[in-house]
């Protein structure tokens, strides 16, 4: 995740030097998250039925391939839009392949009494991730090597995992010795996403990050270096990491402070109200004039958005059924990520034309008032199962 991380950090700092667009910015959005939209019930199954290891393997050398490519067009001075789409959309079907198998890999490592921490734990370490990444990004890779060497060094990141994973103790046999049936086609998707809509817990979680992902998602970090131009006061490419940074340094405390307390245990409740907390950050951090309110914004954003998404995450593993336990995590997916896709249009491409601060904003505004719709369908309007958990 660090050295996705610096990817991004360099090839969106390179594209916005190059191109100064928007609609780029969206694109990289959109390329990135429609193969969860398309695909995730697949590798969902796939990590079901076959050895997790080959699966994130996979996708590290597609990671690889893609850094890589990036650092011949830059030391080539050939960068042009469409290549770049390219290397956007094959990152993105490397991250479907790795993101349910990576989820569904914690089963096979810790307890079920032990998720819950697991899943924040693992959520922990991707905002640390978060945090790292722009800061060598910006600081060392930038400064001092400059973008070709950079992305050619952070290909070499993803080495030790690939290498890690040849002989790693986990990941090859499911616990229970059982494979499901190969994924036969969208019937199965459309059976996987029925047992969902039919639990309570799993279907509110599902639609609350589908519903984050719609409005917003994380449109909003590939328009970063445009924040950064319009907070002015300093050099952009510093102005971009300190930005991102803050929001991932929000997340990595929320996973050290709320798991070293053991506070904040999964709730459907508790997870819709640090979602709207969430909503009302970002609106401040879109409206902020300076750095003085934009960085503090964004740490809170980054610290909530952890917290509800991995209570969400917790949720839907504890209670998807074991044999389609992948193919939950799928669905879960196709909702947490794939919508993520038009949240490029609606705050990238908006973005275009009526400012990205107002775009997002606005992203906010609506989905801070979806939830309060939720809220009132899940907790007020619709009585609790007797058979369904507190949870």
């Amino acid at each position: 995740m660090m050295a996705d991380n610096i990817e991004h950090v360099i090839s969106y700092y390179v594209m916005f030097q190059r191109f100064h667009s928007p609609a780029l910015g969206a694109f990289a959005v959109v390329s990135h998250w429609v193969p969860y939209l398309l695909l995730a019930g697949y590798t969902g199954a796939l990590a079901d039925r076959f050895d997790i290891r080959r699966l994130i393997q996979l996708s590290m050398c597609m990671f690889i391939g893609v850094s890589v490519c990036w650092g011949i067009m830059f030391q080539t001075d050939s960068t042009q839009e469409w290549k770049a789409m390219v290397l956007l959309v094959i990152h993105g079907l490397a991250g479907v392949i790795w993101a349910p198998a990576s989820q569904v890999l914690i089963h096979r490592i810790v307890a079920v009494d032990q998720l819950p921490s697991a899943v924040r734990l693992t959520a922990t370490g991707r905002y640390l991730a978060f945090l790292l990444g722009p800061a060598l990004g910006s600081a060392v890779l930038l400064a001092y090597f400059g973008p070709t060497y950079g992305i050619f060094i952070n290909a070499l990141i993803y080495v030790p995992m690939v290498v890690w994973l040849i002989k790693a103790p986990y990941g090859s046999e499911a616990p229970d010795g059982r494979r499901p049936q190969t994924l036969s086609g969208f019937a199965d998707i459309w059976a996987t996403a029925r047992v969902v809509a039919r639990n309570p817990i799993l279907a509110s979680m599902t639609v609350m990050v589908g519903a984050s992902a719609f409005f917003i998602g994380n449109a909003y970090q590939a328009q970063m270096p445009g924040f950064a131009v319009d907070l002015g006061h300093g050099q952009p490419g510093t102005a971009y990491s300190l930005l991102l940074g803050a929001d991932a340094a929000g997340g990595l405390a929320a996973g050290l402070i709320l798991e070293s307390r053991g506070l904040l245990m999964p709730n459907t409740r508790t997870a819709f109200i640090l979602a709207m907390l969430w909503c009302l950050a970002l609106a401040s951090f879109a409206q902020a004039g300076s750095y003085a309110l934009a960085i503090p914004m964004l740490f809170v954003a980054g610290f909530v958005e952890l917290s509800f998404n991995s209570m969400a995450q917790s949720l839907v593993q504890l209670h998807a059924p074991g044999e389609i336990r992948g193919r939950v995590i799928g669905v879960f997916s196709m909702s947490a990520s794939g919508l993520r896709t038009f949240s490029g249009l609606s705050v990238g491409l908006l973005g275009a034309s009526i400012g990205i601060h107002r775009s997002l904003a606005a992203s906010a505004a609506a989905l801070f008032l979806v939830y309060v719709a939720l809220m009132v369908w899940r907790h007020v309007r619709v009585k609790p199962s007797p058979r369904a958990s507190p949870m």
